[in-house]
This record gives structure tokens, C-alpha cells and sequence, in this order.
């Protein structure tokens, strides 16, 4: 029987073992956000249950910001069209997006963060990297662990998301 839990599968190929905790949590991210957000509809999507932020805006965040966090562990600044997407986050669109793409533009997004960490040699994870416009410091391993444990976080809320409003 294979374990659920990503870390508990073992090494993943092409991936140093100090990169291992986060490429396990970007597997097992994608993974849940495959397993609860499919079968959700629209209006489940982009539901506010309480104020809390939709499950749409998650996923959009998800891909995002990790192609934002990619962006910064490489060098380099982010694009207008980076800027642009950026504002349209929490926004459904007109007419509102549906699930299906959302999901997939989110695992792809962490799957590109897998490849980034697998291309990523482990002389370079202290080189120094600034973040956004005020060229806040950290590393490129700050850079890489913070997708991994920021597109985690995102995905528990999609989690209990999902559960409040299946349940309404």
C-alpha cells in the first residue's frame, strides 16, 4: 500500500536531499488540490464563506505567486504581465473562470517549482536574492521554501474552504 502523504514515499528523482521537504510538499499540494477542488462548481469557487478569501482566489494565488517566487529565485524582477496578474487575483472574471482550469494552471505552476528545485544545484541555494519593489533580502533556498510552504498554506485553506461550502 502506498502511503498518502507525499514524505512518506520517499526521495523524489533529481531532487538534493536538502530540497526534499519542499519538492514533498509541492507533490502533495498538487495532489490535494486535485483530489478536493475537482467537482467543486462555479459558484462553490468563488464563494466568501464569512469573508474568508474564495477558493478561486486561492488557486489563482497559487499559481501566481509561485511564478512570482520563481521569478525572484532566479535574479530577476517581475514582468508587467506579472504586475497584471497580480491584480486580478481575488477577481472571477466575467464570466466567472471554472474550476477545471484553475486547478490545472495551480499544478502546473507547482510543478514548474518541482522543476526549479530539481535544476537547482546546491552551491547556489545561499546565493543572495532580493524580493518585490522594496528588494527585501533572502536567498534563493528562502525563495524556493517559501513556495513550497506557501502553496501548502494556500492549499489548507482550499481544504476547509471546500468543506464549509460543500456543506452550505
Amino acid at each position: 500500500m502506498t502511503p498518502s502523504e507525499a514524505w512518506l514515499r520517499g526521495p523524489l528523482d533529481g531532487v538534493d536531499p536538502i530540497l526534499m521537504p519542499a519538492a514533498h510538499a509541492l507533490v502533495q499540494a498538487s495532489e490535494d488540490l486535485e483530489r478536493v477542488a475537482t467537482g467543486l462548481t462555479v459558484h462553490h469557487l468563488w464563494l466568501k464563506p464569512g469573508g474568508a478569501a474564495s477558493i478561486g482566489f486561492h488557486l489563482k494565488h497559487i499559481a501566481a505567486s509561485t511564478d512570482r517566487l520563481l521569478t525572484y529565485a532566479r535574479g530577476e524582477t517581475l514582468s508587467p504581465e506579472q504586475m497584471r496578474v497580480l491584480t486580478e487575483e481575488g477577481k472571477p472574471g466575467e464570466p466567472p473562470a471554472e474550476p477545471r482550469p484553475l486547478i490545472r494552471e495551480a499544478r502546473a505552476a507547482l510543478g514548474k517549482a518541482l522543476e526549479a528545485l530539481r535544476a537547482t544545484s546546491a552551491a547556489s541555494l545561499y546565493q543572495s536574492r532580493t524580493v518585490g519593489r522594496a528588494k527585501l533580502p533572502t536567498t534563493v533556498f528562502g525563495l524556493l521554501f517559501h513556495a513550497a510552504e506557501h502553496a501548502q498554506r494556500h492549499t489548507g485553506q482550499i481544504l476547509t474552504t471546500a468543506k464549509i461550502v460543500r456543506g452550505l
